[in-house]
């Protein structure tokens, strides 16, 4: 994969940028985020890592611009702020996955596997509809009766994920693995948050309802 680095600490970068070469992934350094918006909108890249606070312009900012152009390129956050608040703001920007320093390489590295297989697994072209939702995995769009609803990146990740798999219950555990790429941790909400959010805009004014909470078990995606 190639790979764009855009953080600030010297040492940092170098940390990474050493480990990443070892894996055999080329890597492009900015250390501010200015450069680095340059960089990622005039090269091509597998995968951008990104620091929240940059000089310039911060990460969240940088990655808001970088989806403005480039809706596909997977982009991971990195930053010192781990509350569930911070983790959604980044999300919110844009970003595929969020990893709170300190943080060891090996969990790094299994988060860039992780984002370079889930950009080889996707399937654009495919169109999915239940009841009057109908999702187009190609053109990123959502649409229930008629009405074209304006959803982020991980929404849209999210509510692929509930609809490709309709009428059957997924866990917190497999819908944070499968669109985060990363494992559960019970001690947030992240989840829950983030279905509130699909459903304000999916189910509110709309009937009938179509994401449903199984207690103890998850939540599922189906027209009752």
């Amino acid at each position: 994969m190639n790979i764009l680095l855009v953080e600030d600490e010297p040492k940092v970068a170098d940390f990474i940028r050493k480990g990443l070469q070892e894996q055999l992934h080329p890597v492009e350094l900015a250390y501010d985020g200015l450069f680095g918006e340059k960089l990622a909108l005039e090269n091509e890249y597998d995968l951008v890592i990104l620091d929240v606070i940059l000089p310039g312009i911060s990460g969240l900012e940088l990655c808001r611009r970088i989806r403005r152009f480039k809706p596909d390129l997977p982009i991971l956050l990195l930053t010192a702020l781990g509350s569930t608040k911070d983790k959604v703001a980044g999300l919110e920007s844009g970003a595929d996955d969020y990893l709170v320093k300190p943080f060891h390489f090996d969990e790094l590295l299994a988060r860039v596997k992780a984002l370079g297989r889930r950009r080889l697994l996707t399937s654009p072209g495919v169109q999915y509809r239940i009841a009057d939702l109908e999702v187009d995995g190609y053109k990123k769009t959502v649409r229930r009766a008629g009405k074209e609803i304006i959803l982020t990146a991980k929404e849209f990740s999210l509510l692929e994920l509930l609809i490709v798999n309709k009428n059957r219950v997924l866990s917190r555990t497999h819908i944070a693995e499968t669109v985060w790429g990363i494992n559960y941790d019970r001690g947030t909400n992240l989840i829950d948050v983030y279905i509130n959010y699909l459903r304000s805009k999916i189910d509110k004014g709309f009937t009938p309802t179509l994401i449903h909470t199984v207690i103890g078990m998850g939540y599922v995606l189906k027209e009752e």
